[in-house]
């Protein structure tokens, strides 16, 4: 991990452990978990709102009345609002995609859950993505969510990543594993 990256992630975690034990004291942790989905769909589908956050352009003033517009618009719970305007305020902001990461996985362990990792060359039936999931659970001994993903070029196959295992699958591995043993034969 390089420098800026580590220092965005250390930044984001100190603020998703006081959100989250805020929330949790509370009792709010639903409502926080509705938040944090609500404002990971508005970063994936708003490139001004990426620009927002990520931007020098923006003072302090302007970020923090675009924040506050926001989290009133949509409906925010009081507890991130108000981080959100503190971030604004310290010039923060750009460490949002990490702040919601680091608070989903705060939310999941708090429930139990994991969460996987699936790249897979065609897209999973709900049929499959139900069973991978309950296999996956079995190993896990937790409730497991599936993140997937299409990528052709695995040919066929999957690779899951569910925490620190990884599991693949996929024919274009078995393929570079074939080419390496053939390189060794001659």
């Amino acid at each position: 991990m390089s420098e800026p990256a580590s220092i965005s992630a250390s930044i984001a975690s100190r603020y998703a452990t006081a959100v989250f034990d805020l929330a949790r004291d509370g009792g709010s942790l639903a409502a926080l978990e509705a938040d944090v989905a609500a404002l990971e769909e508005t970063l994936k589908d708003s490139a001004e709102f990426r620009d927002l956050i990520s931007s020098p352009v923006y003072g302090r003033d302007e970020q923090g009345r675009a924040i506050a517009a926001i989290a009133g618009r949509m409906g925010l719970s009081q507890i991130l609002a108000n981080t959100l305007a503190l971030m604004a305020g310290k010039r923060r902001l750009f460490v949002l995609p990490q702040l919601l990461s680091a608070l989903q996985d705060r939310i999941a362990a708090e429930k139990g859950e994991a969460t996987a990792e699936v790249r897979s060359a065609v897209a999973l039936t709900e049929a499959q993505s139900g069973r991978l999931a309950e296999a996956l659970s079995k190993t896990a001994g937790k409730t497991v969510k599936l993140n997937t993903t299409v990528d052709e070029s695995l040919i066929g196959g999957l690779v899951v990543k569910l925490g620190s295992k990884m599991i693949d699958t996929s024919v274009a591995s078995k393929l570079a594993s074939l080419q390496n043993a053939m390189k060794e034969v001659g």
